[in-house]
């Protein structure tokens, strides 16, 4: 699955002026929320902790649906995250970026391994031209998709 590179941090202004609930959701239990509006939301307040290390990258492809993360989503990429064991990530492999889990194993063997069952994980160990890039923090999706 490789990724389409926006990069910079998103100021789009569909992510600003967001309304913004205090407290939290009940998801059996009516609530009566709407008397207890507050203040608006900026999505960069929620996801993204250090602002210039931080970028939005929309995901193209299939191979990480196994981890909810779907084509077309908004990944968050912290580059000040360390990258460790099972963590997601974006990675550089030649000129291209690619999204997968980190997998190290014991004998420090390194392969990013794609969450879907139709791709193979690639081994990346010895490779002079692989680096991550950085740590997906976030993944921001539809819950009904356009139709």
């Amino acid at each position: 699955m490789y990724c389409n590179f926006k990069g910079g941090v998103m100021n789009d202004p569909v992510f600003r002026n967001v309304r913004f609930l205090p407290g939290t959701i009940h998801a059996g239990f009516p609530s009566p929320a709407s008397d207890y509006e507050e203040r608006n939301l900026d999505i960069n307040d929620l996801v993204v902790p250090h602002p210039t290390s931080s970028y939005f990258m929309r995901v193209s492809g299939d191979s990480m649906t196994g981890a909810c993360i779907y084509s077309d989503d908004i990944i968050v990429i912290d580059r000040a995250v360390t990258a460790a064991h099972n963590r997601i990530v974006v990675a550089r492999i030649g000129e291209e970026f690619t999204l997968k889990r980190l997998q190290i194993m014991q004998h420090r063997k390194i392969f990013l391994k794609p969450e879907n069952p139709k791709y193979t994980a690639i081994e990346v160990t010895s490779r002079d031209d692989f680096e991550v890039w950085g740590v997906v923090t976030w993944v921001l999706h539809r819950q009904v998709r356009r139709v």
